[in-house]
């Protein structure tokens, strides 16, 4: 979990790096996300784990499952949050209408990215993502150990 500050200026809080593995990746959109008080403050003390999550479009409307934000500590437990509830996702109605296009017809999954800070407020980056197969997982492992012994001869000269 990196939290350097961006030349973008937002600073990234949860990083999902798996969702790069298991999908490819075909469009990003930003969303803002509906929180409570505590989810915020246990964010901003980069407390969550996008790992499991995924989105769903139900009604018209953007959701975030399986999140996890830990509960806030300094909080008593009477006002804190649940740490996997389902959080609604703040989207345009333009880009609901696409993601539901393309996620019923095409077969696409919404896979969340990363959560970050931006201008105080907190986002999330979503993916529109097509599941790989083991092949092309294998295909990304070579890619990458390509790519280090590359680096590693160009270091050496």
């Amino acid at each position: 979990m990196s939290k350097e500050k961006n030349s973008q200026g937002y600073k990234v809080i949860a990083d999902n790096r798996q969702a790069r593995y298991l999908y490819e990746i075909l469009e990003t959109y930003e969303a803002g996300i509906q929180l409570t008080g505590t989810e915020v403050k246990s964010i901003k003390a980069g407390r969550s784990n996008l790992q499991d999550g995924y989105a769903l479009i139900r009604d018209n409307e953007a959701w975030l499952l399986n999140v996890h934000i830990s509960p806030y500590n300094a909080s008593g437990q009477y006002f804190n949050h649940e740490p996997r509830r389902t959080r609604k996702l703040l989207l345009h109605r333009d880009e609901i209408r696409k993601l539901i296009g393309k996620t019923e017809q095409q077969g696409l999954t919404l896979v969340p990215l990363k959560m970050y800070l931006k201008n105080g407020w907190v986002k999330i980056s979503i993916a529109l993502g097509k599941g790989k197969k083991i092949h092309d997982k294998r295909e990304t492992i070579k890619k990458r150990q390509d790519q280090r012994e590359m680096q590693r001869a160009m270091k050496n000269y």
